[in-house]
């Protein structure tokens, strides 16, 4: 019987754990999972505020485009961006005005440089070609010494444009050859014109959109004096923007060759400046045209100072 007792005890001993709970029984994986969702909601905050932000930046981008809309006075002129800016959102810095840091360069009025002389033109047509080989674009400048000053034109080649197809945004290459040569303008007396040149492609539905070779050739003017201006040239360098369409081609048999697609600054001598300002100032000045023979606002018939028949005798010697 005790024998039988002892077996029965032994069957029956119960062995207990270490102090295990039912739910220990998943060990440490819930935290794992908790920490990664954790990261991954603080992933997708982190790219919300991200896109936020970029919008933000645009739509300040774009009140400061719209009320810069003027070209002149104490407004700021809208950038055209040339660079890659790494978001389908395009950005327009803007460049700073008259009173700001742009025109800090150095170039006052005693250390200015005045290019009459051909001799002082030809070097400046030197220092140009330089730029735009540095910049590759050695192909598309052409310079000339004429006798109204020096003749730079910037030109389209099969290779290179300076401007998108059938709009005023620069490429980047030219637009950072213009800028470059800002510094350099900014030395000089001289003023300068600058025209725009299209080829004889015409815009499909002209009549409808109002958009002709005459606007894209003057907007493309005045896209080269922004970026001009943003090198840090001054604003009295320019005398006048005028945009020709393909009045001029310089390729007449080939009107749609790359070529008539460009850009001309008109370095003017200081004589040819007067002249050119003279021709749209106030009438009143009198200027020499030939030997004997000069022009002045006439006075009304009757007056004393009527001097209308001395102009005819002059003109008739």
């Amino acid at each position: 019987m005790s024998k039988l007792n002892d077996k029965h005890h032994e069957q029956t001993i119960i062995k207990r754990g270490g102090g295990k709970h039912d739910h220990d029984e998943h060990g440490g994986a819930w935290k794992v999972a908790f920490a990664d969702f954790c990261l991954a909601l603080l992933s997708l905050f982190l790219v919300l505020w991200l896109m936020a932000a970029r919008e933000k930046e645009a739509v300040q981008n774009m009140t400061k485009d719209a009320a810069a809309g003027q070209l002149e006075g104490p407004g700021k002129r809208p950038e055209i961006a040339n660079a890659p800016s790494g978001s389908l959102i395009e950005r327009f810095p803007t460049m700073r005005d008259g009173t700001g840091p742009a025109q800090s360069n150095g170039a006052t009025a005693d250390a200015r440089v005045s290019y009459d002389s051909p001799a002082d033109l030809k070097a400046l047509s030197k220092k140009l070609e330089k730029m735009s080989e540095d910049a590759g674009l050695a192909a598309n400048l052409q310079s000339e010494v004429t006798p109204y000053g020096l003749r730079v034109m910037l030109h389209d080649t099969d290779r290179q444009g300076m401007f998108m197809r059938g709009s005023a945004l620069p490429t980047g290459r030219f637009a950072r050859l213009l800028q470059k040569m800002g510094p350099l303008f900014a030395q000089m007396e001289n003023q300068m014109l600058i025209v725009g040149h299209t080829d004889s492609v015409q815009y499909q539905f002209a009549e409808k959109t109002g958009m002709s070779n005459w606007a894209l050739s003057s907007n493309r003017a005045m896209a080269a004096r922004a970026q001009l201006l943003q090198g840090g040239m001054r604003t009295d360098s320019v005398l006048q923007v005028v945009g020709m369409a393909d009045r001029a081609p310089l390729d007449a048999k080939q009107t749609d060759a790359g070529i008539n697609r460009r850009i001309e600054l008109m370095i003017l001598t200081r004589a040819q400046s007067r002249s050119v300002a003279a021709m749209f100032g106030a009438p009143g000045a009198t200027e020499t045209l030939l030997d004997g023979v000069s022009v002045s606002a006439p006075a009304k018939a009757g007056d004393k100072n009527d001097d209308t028949a001395s102009l005819r005798g002059q003109l008739a010697k």
